[in-house]
């Protein structure tokens, strides 16, 4: 199915298949039930099964969110668009910290090859916080790195945006409604982080502007799918 993208006042769950096997992947979508509409496939599945897993889980009726996070010169970036943008994809990710030409080729491939392609531009992933920023030279705080990384995007074309749920506010009152938001490090009340360092519940997430949530291990490693689907969909249209 074709999945028509959220408006800036609605939020919904996209499950992370972050997981080993194929056939885990398939088990888990058929016990999350049919109110999950969206399911993201990682780099670790996609390198593992490649173009007929992906082909796979979008003939179970779910959309399909491909996160590469693609980061390399602008042309080998704008090719590697072209083959994968012609999979039944909604969305695709990659990198901001490419740089502005890097993008601009990019939002110039999706729309020769896939005009409908939602392409999310990844800021700082979710696992990284000050120290990790530090340890990379980069002397800007979270926040601050994520809103110059959003100008980038916006100044090349981009319309969608992967960050945390702690930035969204922040980019909301730089940018209004021009960007897409999907923030992942989002965990129910009471589950425990991993290897998030920046996280919210589904509730603080909506609040705050986001409009897809990525949530994994809350769902796959509960004892009913479908009823912890349930839960964060029920938490996100209260």
């Amino acid at each position: 199915m074709t999945e028509t993208l959220q408006s800036k006042n609605s939020c919904e769950l996209i499950l992370a298949l972050d997981i080993e096997e194929r056939e885990d992947a398939l088990a888990l979508l058929a016990k999350a039930g049919p109110d999950l509409k969206w399911a993201k496939i990682g780099l670790q599945m996609f390198t593992k099964y490649g173009p007929d897993y992906v082909r796979q889980i979008a003939d179970l009726g779910v959309n399909v969110f491909l996160d590469l996070k693609l980061h390399d010169i602008p042309n080998t970036v704008a090719k590697a668009i072209e083959s994968v943008g012609k999979l039944p994809i909604q969305m695709l990710t990659i990198h901001t910290c490419g740089g502005k030409e890097m993008m601009q080729w990019a939002v110039r491939a999706q729309e020769n090859v896939n005009p409908s392609l939602q392409l999310l531009g990844v800021t700082v992933l979710t696992s990284m916080d000050q120290s990790s920023l530090d340890l990379l030279g980069i002397r800007q705080s979270p926040v601050e790195r994520v809103t110059h990384l959003a100008g980038l995007a916006k100044d090349a074309g981009m319309t969608g945006l992967v960050c945390s749920t702690h930035e969204v506010k922040t980019i909301r009152e730089a940018h209004g409604d021009h960007f897409q938001l999907i923030t992942p490090g989002v965990r129910p009340a009471g589950s425990a982080a991993g290897d998030q360092k920046r996280i919210m519940t589904p509730a603080q997430a909506r609040e705050v502007g986001s409009n897809y949530i990525v949530v994994g291990r809350p769902i796959y490693g509960a004892e009913d799918p479908a009823a912890a689907v349930a839960a964060i969909n029920a938490e996100l249209n209260a």
